[in-house]
This record gives C-alpha cells, structure tokens and sequence, in this order.
C-alpha cells in the first residue's frame, strides 16, 4: 500500500527550495551588471550578496534532493488523468532543469563580465579565469539568460502551486497535503 505523504526529509527539502527559490528572486538585483560596471563593490549590496548565497543554497539543495530522489522512500501515488501525470511529470524535470541551470548561468554572467562572486560571511571569489574569455563564456549574455529563466522558473513554479491547491481544493485527492510539512484531515 503506498504512503499517503511523502516521507519528511522529501518535504523539507522541498520547502526549503522554495523558500530559498522565492527569497532568491525577490532580492534579485536587477540592473546587477551596470550597477558593477559603475564600480558598485557587490559586497557592499546586503541584496547581491543574499541572491548569490541563496543561489548556490539551491544548486546544493536540488543536488541533494536529486541523490535523495534515487535513495528516498517510495513516494506516494494518487489517481488522475494520463495527460494530468503527464503535465505533472515535465513541470517538475523543467522545474529541476531550471533550478540546476540558474546557478551554472549565474556563474557564467559573473565570469564572462569580470564581477565576484559574494557570499555571506565575506566569502567572495573575484575571478573565474576558466570562464572569462572563454567560447562558453562568450556564447551568450549570460546575465539575460538568467533572468530570463529566473522569471520562467517563477512562473512555473506559480502553476505548480496552482495545480496544488486545485488538486487540494477541487479535487480533493491529497496531492498537496502529502507534501504539506503539516498533517492534515482529508
């Protein structure tokens, strides 16, 4: 018989990202590079030096989660539409493949364009000689192409938590109480 919730370490690591995911995107510095290119020490932006904290927390968190995902526990099942498992199914690889991509994009905006990396407790790493003046460096502006997935991360994530509360509030088929880090009544 198949659980009914998924099992706690699956679920705090999942709020967790979230949290990290969200805070992340809202204290994302817009403007970064030509607030650098205006010689603004990032160091000195409490919002730059969060962003990039909690970025590398979420390339840590989703390497994690993906070596749990292969150990964990069977996770719980519930009964819905082919096309509904199918739509759940590439919502969550495009929401790991974003969430792996932003900080690797991340790492190529700050290399190509000469900017450090800052991170709480005055860590900061102020040069990626592998990156900088690289064909892989130079492909794209790497800082755009962040954003850009940032913002498709955000609304992805915005119908993910939509499809939750429909299969919560419609549905009602314990979808989302199953990931809730709380026990609910069904």
């Amino acid at each position: 018989m198949p659980t009914p919730r998924y099992d706690p370490l699956s679920r705090a690591l999942h709020w967790l990202t979230a949290i990290a995911v969200t805070v992340a995107f809202i204290l994302g510095p817009g403007g970064f590079g030509r607030m650098m290119r205006k010689g603004i020490d990032p160091a000195t932006r409490l919002d730059i030096v969060w962003h990039e904290s909690l970025g590398l927390l979420v390339l840590a968190l989703t390497l994690l989660r993906l070596l749990w995902l292969a150990l964990r526990p069977d996770k719980p099942r519930f009964e819905m539409a082919a096309w509904m498992q199918g739509l759940s199914k590439l919502t969550h690889i495009t929401l790991w493949a974003l969430m792996l991509a932003l900080p690797v994009t991340a790492l190529l905006a700050l290399g190509s364009e000469h900017h450090p990396l800052t991170l709480l407790g005055g860590v900061r790493v102020d040069e990626f000689p592998w990156i900088a003046g690289s064909r892989l460096g130079e492909a794209a502006d790497w800082g755009d192409v962040h954003e850009v997935l940032g913002d498709a991360l955000m609304w992805l994530a915005g119908l993910h938590v939509l499809a939750a509360l429909y299969h919560h509030v419609v549905r009602r088929d314990g979808v989302l109480a199953a990931m809730l880090p709380w026990q609910t009544r069904r």
